[in-house]
């Protein structure tokens, strides 16, 4: 009995510590502080698994609170898309969201990120679904992004080639935080390609980019033919099978050289083909582009500082030819300081969706900004060389063409045979284009140009090429290496149509 007196006096001391409010052990006090910030095992949870079949994949994702008191998250949600399911599995309980969840000082919660994924979709493209964990902690809102893949695809996610390497036509492949080709390497992307970019993502070549480099059809072709290679956004739904801005571009960096791009199609960007020198450095980059397509581009809702082109070039040289450029809610063609663009046989038929201020082609010897990091841009004289090519759009200022400061380099500006949409240069002077077998100016309403336009819809969708009565037919001169269109269909020998199409019915 002599000892059970001081055992129940150490008992009561005890329990009257925990119930004491001040006594209260630090971490399970919960703070309020807007600081308490909270911290993650991962940026990114990605379920990079390439999926062959439905079913649900689980990652785990650890929260950490690393401060001395509690603290309670006010919310853990997801902000879900339709074309994926995502779930969560918070203290064991399931759902899209959880509330009020506390986490003790210096400690840790797990946290199940469950996505089930159909791999097979209707159009049987591959697709990317990005997606926020967002926690609210104190006022305080965080983000872990969710990344999955589906579909059985190649994904290149912020890939560096450092080797020449071929992408093979077996699977599509998927562009994620971009691709660089790193200098001295060939990328060669084989004949019937499929390359879908998410958004925001370039593919970046300082090397070399052989795109459908060995296809040489035996005939006629078709626009849906199978051996075209196909670039485009990764979003399968249907309202962005043409909507414009969903992926950056193809940029060609200085030392880039050698690089061809042929029978391909490129669409839904930013930019199309960007030759990026500022400074006017050797080697200069240089892209040869045939037989190609490039459609709705723009930079509008990209957050990108400049417009959007097709063909962009800053100190760069394009040679292009048999090659259609339409729908771009800014330029066709941006060529700046000493670019150098030639275009044979193309055609531009610019029918963006708004309301378009740029002209489909300018040209001026300095960028629109004029430094870059502190160092002054050079200024110098670009080159322009278009024969039997048509530049027109729906531009209602009726002005598709600017040379700025055309003036002092006119002796470097030659468009023959071509038909333009011009009233500033509607004249004989220096840079005026009635001369040279030009067409300036049609009335597109007494005789089409085109056999199906967005403002003169006749055929269930767009189509450039010519009408039966087009004034660009016959009035092309005949082009060494060039007897073939845009659809490898022969150009009539002594009188072949200006643009990218013969007429099929001459």
């Amino acid at each position: 009995m002599r000892f059970l007196l001081p055992l129940l006096l150490l008992l009561s001391a005890l329990t009257t510590t925990v119930l004491l409010p001040g006594c209260e052990p630090k971490e399970d006090l919960i703070t309020t502080d807007s600081s308490a910030k909270l911290e993650f095992s991962l940026d990114t949870v990605k379920f990079d698994t390439v999926f062959v079949a439905t079913g649900t994949v689980s990652k785990r994702l650890w929260v950490y609170n690393r401060n001395a008191r509690a603290v309670r998250v006010a919310e853990i949600s997801l902000q879900s898309r339709p074309a994926i399911t995502y779930s969560l599995l918070i203290n064991g309980d399931a759902g899209a969201s959880a509330r009020n969840v506390e986490i003790r000082g210096r400690d840790s919660l797990l946290v199940l990120v469950r996505a089930t994924i159909d791999p097979t979709p209707a159009d049987g493209k591959p697709f990317v679904v990005e997606d926020d964990l967002r926690f609210t902690t104190n006022g305080n809102e965080q983000a872990v992004k969710v990344l999955s893949y589906g579909q059985n695809a190649y994904f290149h996610d912020a890939e560096e080639i450092t080797r020449n390497t071929v992408w093979k036509a077996d699977k599509p492949h998927v562009i994620y935080n971009s691709v660089l080709v790193k200098p001295g390497v060939t990328l060669t992307i084989a004949a019937g390609a499929r390359i879908y970019a998410h958004f925001g993502s370039f593919l970046l070549v300082k090397g070399r980019l052989l795109c459908n480099p060995d296809y040489q059809p035996t005939g006629p072709i078709k626009p849906s033919d199978p051996n075209i290679v196909r670039f485009g956004g990764d979003r399968r739904e249907a309202d962005y099978a043409e909507r414009p801005g969903q992926w950056g571009g193809i940029e060609f960096d200085l030392g880039s050289q050698g690089n061809v791009v042929r029978y391909t199609e490129i669409k839904n960007s930013t930019l199309g083909l960007y030759l990026y020198n500022p400074f006017n450095e050797q080697p200069r980059p240089q892209v040869k582009v045939e037989n190609t397509e490039l459609r709705n581009i723009s930079s509008l809702n990209s957050g990108y500082p400049f417009d959007g082109a097709a063909l962009l070039s800053l100190s760069g040289d394009f040679t292009v030819s048999n090659t259609l450029i339409s729908n771009c809610e800014q330029y066709a063609v941006y060529a700046v300081q000493s670019s150098q663009v030639q275009l044979d046989y193309c055609t531009i038929a610019n029918y963006s969706q708004g309301t378009r201020e740029q002209p489909s082609v300018l040209i001026s010897p300095k960028a629109s900004f004029a430094t870059i990091g502190g160092r002054p841009l050079p200024v110098a004289a670009p080159r322009l060389a278009v024969r039997n090519s048509i530049i027109w759009g729906s531009i209602r200022s009726g002005e598709e063409l600017e040379f700025v400061d055309g003036e002092q380099y006119a002796g470097n500006i030659s468009l023959r045979n071509s038909l333009l949409k011009t009233k500033k240069y509607d004249n004989t002077g220096p840079l005026g284009q009635q001369k040279n077998g030009n067409v300036l100016n049609p009335d597109e309403f007494a005789a089409s140009i085109f056999r199906s336009t967005p403002s003169r819809p006749r055929l269930s969708k767009p189509s450039f090429e010519l009408d039966t009565l087009s004034p660009a037919s016959n009035l092309a001169l005949p082009l060494p290496g060039l007897s073939t269109d845009l659809l490898n269909r022969p150009r009539h020998p002594a009188t072949p149509d200006i643009g990218a199409y013969e007429r099929v019915n001459p």
